[in-house]
């Protein structure tokens, strides 16, 4: 029902900035809770921030509180993960998804996208 589409990463370095943008399609996405995860080399994926369905509610991981921020826009459809003040530990491969609600677990995200790649230089 909702196809995601990642695009904004690449290479930067430690204290600068990028934007990373979801695109959405599918006739269900206003419905759905918007997160991001990412997943660095070698560890497990772990949950940066989310939104639920209407652009209320931003809920963030911890680390990425105070330098992050998620928003979304239903008419284009997108999801974007504005950030700044990079670091060398904020380095993985960030995927967007679509659940149920606006929670940290994975188990909650019914589609995903296939990531995109942020490296942050020291």
């Amino acid at each position: 029902q909702v196809h995601l589409v990642e695009s904004g990463g690449g290479l930067v370095q430690a204290g600068g900035s990028l934007r990373l943008s979801c695109a959405a399609s599918g006739r269900t996405f206003n419905s759905y809770s918007m997160g991001w995860f990412r997943q660095p080399p070698g560890k497990d994926r772990e949950f940066v921030a989310a939104i639920n369905w209407d652009g209320d509610s931003p809920h963030y991981a911890d680390s990425a509180k105070g330098r992050f921020t998620i928003s979304r826009d239903n008419a284009p459809n997108m999801v974007d993960l504005q950030m700044n003040n990079l670091k060398p530990e904020d380095t993985a491969v960030y995927v967007c998804a679509a659940g149920r609600a606006v929670r940290t677990g994975s188990e909650y995200y019914d589609y995903w996208g296939q990531g995109t790649q942020v490296t942050v230089s020291s």
